[in-house]
């Protein structure tokens, strides 16, 4: 399955969840919004932190999710590839199996 299909499950999935539960959804894209808004560190290199998290989690749809907003924000792919080798630095081998995921859907996204 390519990243765009899996972008676009994953935004399926949030959109059943969010049918389920909205008052939570709506809760948690307000703090979303709140904390990506303002503050000290620009968005892109709050996209980056989000990027580092996810490959730290293993949490395959949320690479997905900030890669498109890093290539939407204009980060490059040696930005996205420094960022990714702290991440291994920091999480070891499976961050480094995470981390080769989070480059190729950045090349497939802006391929």
């Amino acid at each position: 399955m390519s990243w765009t299909d899996k972008l676009s499950a994953t935004r399926a999935g949030l959109r059943n969840l969010n049918g389920a539960i909205p008052d939570t959804t709506k809760a948690f894209g307000s703090l979303g919004k709140s904390v990506k808004q303002g503050g000290t560190l620009d968005y892109k290199t709050k996209e980056f932190v989000a990027l580092g998290i996810s490959i730290a989690d293993r949490c395959e749809p949320c690479i997905s999710l900030h890669v498109e907003a890093l290539a939407k924000a204009g980060a490059t792919r040696e930005e996205i590839a420094d960022v990714l080798g702290m991440c291994i630095q920091m999480g070891g081998g499976p961050s480094m199996m995470y981390a080769a995921k989070a480059l190729e859907c950045f090349d497939e996204l802006t391929g």
